[in-house]
């Protein structure tokens, strides 16, 4: 019992350090963030900062894969495989679409992506599996539907990053682009579904 409550006692200390890190990351940036600022934010020690990563970069890494899981867990509970593949299509389309409509997802991307000039060998695995754990879901349903014979293609990879590609463009670019608080003019359920429709007319059967 007592392990038990140091063991839960120790993760929400290492949430909440996340957290913090998270948010000095997005404000200060990779290179001026300090790991006294982190800790002051946490609330801890800078011995129990280090206790649980032991560098910047590895702290970073963790805070970036955590956000990446976050975005990609409403694009995950789009998969029920209820519907046809436009049905499948469009949920998976406007759950992404919506994630990377989001500021703090733009904002994510600006710093991992600003901060690639002077520390590309931290960021750019980090910026690799992000976008790898975003298109996983995407990857699945194109999977299932072609095994279910509603989509023809061996490249099921490429055709997410196609899919993905053109939800892109009017979401995330147009974030980091114009701010993060921009919006596209049209709405997200017809960029979705102009999306779906060029997608299926490559590879619907």
């Amino acid at each position: 019992m007592l392990a038990s409550a140091v063991l839960n006692r120790s993760e929400r200390k290492k949430t909440e350090i996340i957290t913090a890190a998270r948010g000095v990351f997005l404000r200060e940036g990779y290179s001026a963030a300090g790991m006294e600022a982190v800790a002051r934010m946490a609330g801890v020690s800078t011995a129990t900062l280090y206790a649980h990563f032991p560098s910047k970069a590895k702290l970073f890494e963790v805070v970036v894969h955590d956000a990446a899981g976050r975005m990609a867990e409403p694009v995950r509970e789009s998969l029920a495989p209820q519907g046809d593949a436009r049905d499948r299509l469009t949920r998976l389309a406007l759950a992404y679409a919506g994630v990377m409509s989001r500021p703090a997802t733009r904002a994510m991307f600006r710093m991992v992506a600003g901060e690639r000039p002077r520390f590309g060998a931290v960021t750019d695995p980090v910026l690799v599996g992000a976008h790898q754990e975003l298109r996983r879901a995407a990857i699945q349903v194109i999977e299932d539907l072609v095994e279910t014979g509603e989509l023809t293609t061996d490249q099921s990879a490429w055709a997410a990053g196609q899919l993905l590609g053109m939800l892109d463009h009017a979401t995330l670019v147009l974030g980091l682009t114009a701010g993060d608080e921009a919006q596209p003019l049209r709405p997200l359920a017809d960029i979705c579904a102009d999306a779906v429709e060029t997608f299926l007319a490559r590879y619907g059967v």
